[in-house]
């Protein structure tokens, strides 16, 4: 049997585990830290699972006098959870189902981060309070602590969920109004903070010949420096596939995870002789930039942003995603068409029809740019009196 004790000392792990105490109640323990009573019963031959509360809101004893009742329920033909969402629609249960429906429409990793969030700050607050019942200071109470934290777009982020949650409700015929709605105006606007990059040639030159001076291991170095001559969304480097790699046009093409459109990246001649060097050690597998761990999957997301900070850079000096700013700034400084800037950045339109069309558009100016840009950034690295590149006619 369970003890509160035991409770009180469980920590998360990397997956979810379980507790058990009797008579099918358990406590669920997930990575994010959240403690979850469920309760596992039987009836007309179906195995199901019911949620009874988070701790400590939720305590050991109430959560087994809970248990007690469904029971009771259960002997008498009564299906405990469908008397509860007859009589209650706890906010926790409405929620799960719009994350079920949304799981089908969003990302995997995005609708993990989702529910995490809704298991550290949100249920433990409101989740055991039936729908109809939740009023605007209960939902201002979820976001409180993130705005005393400052963490303003978290709270942003957790309030419109919230009151996408109860247009899925109102939808449903399960409640007539919002209380997030209110609460929007009570968070303070959210400042956007800009990724920091580098935009003087000078500060650029000294962080190219920082890069080349890394002395990390070779996959990370080899990231480190096509990132600047790329300038693609970092998550988009690190995933790099050797498939995608076409020699002899001198292209890397793939589909950008943010927009689900294929894109063009011309190689420069440099960026063909980083590839041709990493090629041997990695060339065998999947990744161009593989983990470390050999567990198959790509290098880390933090791996360049770790090496960056080991280079002495902070981030309120440069980021990843920095290198992207780098180059639009001085590209557009240097006279190169914006429009073949930004479909370089992969910035185009969700539209299929104009996204076919863009893909390819423009894409012998960004052959030059991509190759004039990458003997730019040599002359930066080897402190010559670099005349900016202008648009190749």
């Amino acid at each position: 049997m369970l003890t509160n004790t035991a409770i009180k000392n469980a920590k998360p792990k990397e997956k979810p585990y379980k507790l058990t105490d009797e008579k099918g109640l358990y406590l669920l323990i997930n990575p994010t830290g959240s403690k979850l009573f469920r309760f596992n019963y039987r009836i007309q031959g179906k195995q199901k699972t019911m949620s009874i509360g988070g701790y400590p809101d939720v305590t050991l004893a109430k959560a087994r006098e809970k248990r007690d009742e469904a029971r009771k329920q259960i002997a008498d033909g009564i299906d405990p959870m469908q008397e509860k969402k007859t009589d209650s629609n706890l906010f926790i249960d409405l929620a799960m189902l719009w994350f079920k429906a949304k799981q089908r429409i969003i990302e995997p990793m995005t609708h993990k981060k989702k529910l995490r969030r809704f298991e550290l700050h949100v249920f433990p607050v409101i989740g055991q309070t039936p729908v109809k019942d939740v009023k605007s200071p209960d939902v201002f109470n979820v976001v409180r602590p993130l705005v005393e934290k400052h963490k303003i777009d978290s709270a942003h982020r957790i309030r419109a969920e919230i009151s996408e949650i109860y247009a899925y409700a109102i939808a449903h015929g399960l409640t007539g109004y919002d209380p997030a709605q209110a609460v929007a105006k009570q968070i303070p606007a959210h400042k956007a903070k800009h990724r920091t990059a580098l935009t003087e040639p000078k500060d650029v030159g000294q962080l190219m010949r920082a890069i080349y001076a890394y002395s990390g291991t070779f996959v990370v170095q080899q990231a480190l420096r096509i990132s600047p001559l790329l300038f693609q969304r970092p998550g988009e480097i690190r995933a790099m596939e050797w498939a995608d790699i076409d020699f002899t046009a001198k292209e890397w093409r793939y589909l950008v995870t943010k927009t689900k459109i294929q894109h063009i990246v011309p190689l420069s001649d440099q960026a063909i002789t980083i590839l041709r060097e990493i090629e041997p050690l990695t060339g065998a597998g999947r990744y161009v930039f593989p983990s470390s761990r050999n567990d198959g999957r790509p290098m880390s997301d933090n791996a360049v942003r770790t090496a960056l900070r080991a280079m002495g850079y902070t981030n309120d000096d440069v980021t990843p995603h920095g290198f992207r700013t780098t180059a639009s700034t001085l590209l557009n400084e240097q006279g190169w068409s914006p429009d073949a800037i930004e479909r370089q950045l992969s910035h185009m339109p969700r539209d299929q029809v104009r996204a076919a069309y863009n893909r390819a558009q423009y894409l012998d100016e960004r052959r030059r740019m991509m190759q004039a840009w990458a003997d730019y950034l040599d002359g930066l690295k080897n402190g010559a009196e670099v005349i900016p590149i202008r648009k190749q006619v």
